[in-house]
C-alpha cells in the first residue's frame, strides 16, 4: 500500500517538454551555425573529440534527476507496518434548534448560523470524541450517527436550515428524546447532549424529557443563543429582507430568548446552562467539561503505518544532476577503444 504526501507536486513535471523543446531548439541553432562555419565533415577533423551521443546522454540524465527531484517533494509513503490504535472519549449528541425564530438578527448573522459556527468551533477542539447531530423545530429529525467523522459533522452541520422541517414550532421533548437513542454503547460512561436553542418551547414538555434523559444517565448542557430583547422574524427573498413575520392580529413577531426554561433543562439532567452568544466562553466551558469527565475507550482497529521515501528519490536526483554537470560533451577516451561500433576497422 502506497499514498502520496503531496500530489500537487507532479504538476512539476510539465516543465520537462518545454525543457526537451528549448534544448532540442538551441541544438538546431548550434547546427545550423557550425554548418555556415564549415561542412560537418571538415568540422569532425576539426573537433575530432566532440561527441554526438553525449549531449542526449546529459539531457537524459538532467531529464530524469529533475524528475526523480520532483517525484521527492510529492514523496510517496509505503507502508510498513500495522499498528493498533485505541481511542478514548466521550459520545456527544448536538441538538440545534431550526425554528423559524432561529432566523431573528439580534445576534449577528442570526441565530442559526450563530449556533452552527458556535457547534463548528466546539468540533474544532475535539480530539477523539464521538459526536452526533440532530435537527429540531416541531419535531426531531436525525442528521448524523454517532460517529468520529468530524469531516462529515461539518458538512451536515452547513446543510442546517429552517426549512428543512415543514412543521414549525420547538419542541425541546421531541430532540431529547431522539438524543436518547443515540446512546446504544450501554458501556458508555458519559453521554453528553449539547442543545443549542433560543429557549422557545411549544410543547412545554422539555423539563419531562430532560428527566427521561437523566435516568439514562445523559447530561443536557444548554446554550442560549438570541437577546433576552428579541427581535422579529425576517422574510427574504433573494436574500433580501421583504418584511417580518406577523401574528395573526397583524402585529409584528417578536421572538426573545428565553433561558428560564434552557436551565431548567440543564438544572434537572445535572447539567449546565450558558450563554450561547460569547463563542469562546461556550468553547473554553466545553473542553475544561470534557478534560474532567471520564473517558471510554471505544474503539481499536488496525492501521498501516506510512514511511516516507523521499529521501531516496532526493538522493538519486542530485546523484544524477551533478554527474550531468560534471559529464563533458567530449568522447570518452575507454568507451572509444571499445570500438563497439567497429568504427575503427
Amino acid at each position: 500500500m502506497y499514498q502520496l504526501d503531496a500530489p500537487f507536486y507532479i504538476y512539476g513535471l510539465g516543465i520537462l517538454p518545454i525543457f526537451w523543446v528549448a534544448y532540442f531548439l538551441l541544438m538546431r541553432w548550434k547546427r545550423r551555425a557550425q554548418n555556415r562555419f564549415a561542412h560537418s565533415t571538415l568540422m569532425d577533423k576539426l573537433s575530432p573529440n566532440r561527441s554526438k551521443f553525449k549531449p542526449f546522454l546529459k539531457l537524459l540524465m538532467l531529464s530524469l534527476g529533475i524528475s526523480l527531484l520532483i517525484l521527492g517533494l510529492v514523496n510517496p509513503k509505503i507502508g510498513t507496518q500495522l499498528e493498533t490504535v485505541k481511542r478514548e472519549g466521550v459520545d456527544i449528541v448536538f441538538a440545534i434548534d431550526v425554528s423559524k425564530s432561529m432566523l431573528a438578527e439580534d445576534v449577528a448573522p442570526n441565530r442559526l448560523e450563530k449556533s452552527k459556527r458556535l457547534v463548528s468551533a466546539i468540533i474544532n477542539q475535539l480530539a477523539s470524541d464521538r459526536i452526533g447531530i440532530i435537527a429540531y423545530a416541531a419535531q426531531a429529525i436525525p442528521q448524523l450517527p454517532i460517529t468520529t467523522d468530524y469531516g462529515a459533522a461539518k458538512m451536515f452541520l452547513q446543510g442546517l436550515n429552517t426549512n428543512m422541517l415543514s412543521s414549525q414550532g420547538t419542541a425541546l421533548d421531541a430532540a431529547l428524546d431522539l438524543s436518547g437513542t443515540y446512546f446504544d454503547d450501554e458501556d458508555q460512561t458519559n453521554r453528553v447532549v449539547f442543545l443549542i436553542s433560543d429557549g422557545e418551547d411549544h410543547s412545554e414538555e422539555g423539563e419531562s424529557a430532560a428527566q427521561r434523559a437523566a435516568d439514562m444517565g445523559i447530561k443536557i448542557f444548554t446554550f442560549g443563543v438570541g437577546s433576552d430583547n428579541g427581535g422579529p422574524i425576517p422574510i427574504k427573498q433573494n436574500g433580501i429582507v421583504s418584511s417580518y413575520k406577523k401574528d395573526l392580529q397583524g402585529e409584528t413577531v417578536i421572538t426573545r430568548r428565553n433561558a428560564d426554561i434552557l436551565q431548567d433543562i440543564a438544572r434537572v439532567s445535572d447539567g449546565q446552562y450558558i450563554d450561547g452568544n460569547d463563542t469562546q466562553v461556550v468553547v473554553d466551558f466545553v473542553v475544561e467539561t470534557l478534560k474532567n469527565m471520564e473517558k471510554k475507550e471505544f474503539e481499536a482497529k488496525q492501521f498501516v503505518s506510512y514511511k516516507d521515501q523521499f529521501q531516496a528519490f532526493l538522493f538519486a536526483g542530485f546523484l544524477l544532476i551533478l554527474f550531468e554537470i560534471f559529464l563533458f560533451d567530449t568522447k570518452t577516451k575507454w568507451v572509444e577503444r571499445l570500438n563497439l561500433f567497429n568504427e575503427k576497422g
